[in-house]
């Protein structure tokens, strides 16, 4: 058993930011990264709306940077993946296989992960063509045709965000109906770079890969009531059929919405279990950007940090 003061469940900007301010502090965090260590940013190629990059960084660079700047200041990371917390007694239980962890304080700033398709080749795509977040990625879209696959609030507001730099924006939706809310959907009804593809799967990206390059060209889709095939030349895919956050393993513990984001205390990165508290996407469902999950781990480590020392721990 291993006894720490603050454990920080999940990586990403968040978490190694929270792990940054709480090394800082004195108080020798241990990050334990969890199955996809960085976070989301780690499958994205260039970021070029993070402060400080004036020429863009690559995902995966930016969140070993960051990972690094923690460790300078003793903060410990581990690739494992907790698989049972207990929060009913102090200190705090988490653990990972045989191995158990006690600790004073947990930051849980395990994410959300984007909703897929599950094709392989939207695998394959990703990051070159296809995208689960047009706010990160809308800018290199300027003057090409892309899609939307959905048919809720997430995929019209993508689509119309998407409006700014795209020639036209093809909205495909295995229905013939929209989810989303009557405002939303008459905004787009009513945006001229917006079109609909009714009653449509996607069954494949399509591109090329040349010696490891890859880039989209379009995409092959069947009509679900005819089931015609059909191509869509597009160079961009945006999938926006929601988010899930990573919470499964606090179900039951932790307060929580509707969707499953943890619920924090006003403006606060506290949870409704003291000496526990979340940041990042874990618990925001409407902005889901690296900068502003990075500006949440900060407040969970300052919290914390003052936590810790109303209770006699420094």
């Amino acid at each position: 058993m291993e006894h720490r003061k603050v454990v920080i469940i999940g990586s990403g900007p968040a978490g190694l930011t929270a792990a940054l301010y709480t090394a800082r502090a004195n108080l020798k965090p241990l990050v334990l990264e969890g199955m996809q260590p960085g976070g989301q940013l780690t499958i994205t190629t260039d970021i070029e709306n993070f402060p400080g990059f004036p020429d863009g960084v690559l995902g995966p660079v930016l969140m070993d940077d960051m990972r690094k700047q923690a460790m300078r200041f003793g903060a410990e990371t581990k690739f494992v993946h907790v698989d049972r917390v207990d929060f009913s007694k102090r200190p705090f239980h988490l653990f990972v296989e045989e191995t158990e962890y006690t600790a004073d304080a947990v930051i849980i700033s395990t994410g959300a992960s984007a909703k897929l398709l599950g094709l392989e080749s939207e695998s394959h795509f990703m990051g070159y063509g296809v995208s689960a977040c047009a706010t990160c990625d809308g800018f290199f879209f300027r003057g090409v045709e892309v899609a939307v696959v959905g048919g809720g609030d997430t995929a019209i507001e993508e689509a119309t965000y998407l409006t700014k730099f795209a020639s036209k924006v093809t909205i495909i939706h295995r229905r013939e109906a929209l989810r989303a809310s009557k405002a939303m959907q008459e905004r787009a009804a009513n945006n001229p770079k917006i079109e609909f593809l009714w009653n449509t799967a996607i069954e494949k990206v399509v591109g090329t890969d040349v010696n490891g390059v890859r880039k989209m060209t379009h995409l092959k889709v069947r009509n679900v009531k005819t089931n015609e095939y059909s191509d869509l030349a597009v160079e961009g895919l945006f999938i926006g059929i929601g988010h899930q956050p990573n919470t499964g393993l606090f179900t039951g513990l932790i307060d929580m919405d509707e969707n499953g984001y943890i619920r924090t205390v006003g403006k606060s990165t506290y949870t409704n279990i003291e000496g526990v508290f979340a940041c990042g996407d874990v618990q925001d469902h409407v902005y889901r950007q690296a900068i502003s999950a990075a500006g949440t781990g900060c407040m969970a480590a300052i919290d914390a940090e003052r936590w810790l020392a109303s209770k006699g721990i420094e």
